[in-house]
């Protein structure tokens, strides 16, 4: 059986939710959207692509930073509507400079802990933007 991204469940705006997953240790570093170019783009280079619903434009993990996300895996889920992408990741995932999106850590008395470590100044990558 072939793979045919076109076989997917988009919604209405053509983007599929796609998590990203490091394959080694299974941390879940990021969420992120495709439309059916952006997995084009990322079957065809073995790197990860997105779309970005605000800037309405592809980006190529890693492009600015250089934390590039290496495909191992690409799978769907049963009801077609979502991906999740299991890669080799360099560096930190998060924009915020931490390995995974997802280091903010809600306590059972509501207060919010980061976890782990920065590993770059995302002002020093991306620029100051205030």
């Amino acid at each position: 059986m072939s793979f045919d991204p076109g076989s997917l469940k988009y919604n209405e705006v053509g983007l599929i939710p796609a998590i990203v997953q490091d394959a080694e240790n299974g941390t879940v570093l990021m969420l992120a959207y495709m439309n059916r170019e952006a997995l084009e783009k990322t079957l065809a280079s073995g790197e990860t692509w997105f779309w970005s619903r605000s800037r309405k434009v592809f980006w190529h993990k890693g492009g600015t930073s250089g934390n590039v996300q290496r495909v191992k895996e690409i799978f769907y889920d049963c009801d077609r509507d979502t991906l999740l992408l299991k890669v080799k990741q360099t560096g930190a995932a998060c924009h915020e400079g931490y390995y995974s999106c997802f280091h903010y850590r809600v306590e059972k008395n509501g207060n919010v802990t980061v976890v782990g470590e920065q590993l770059f100044d995302p002002d020093k990558v991306y620029g100051n933007k205030s």
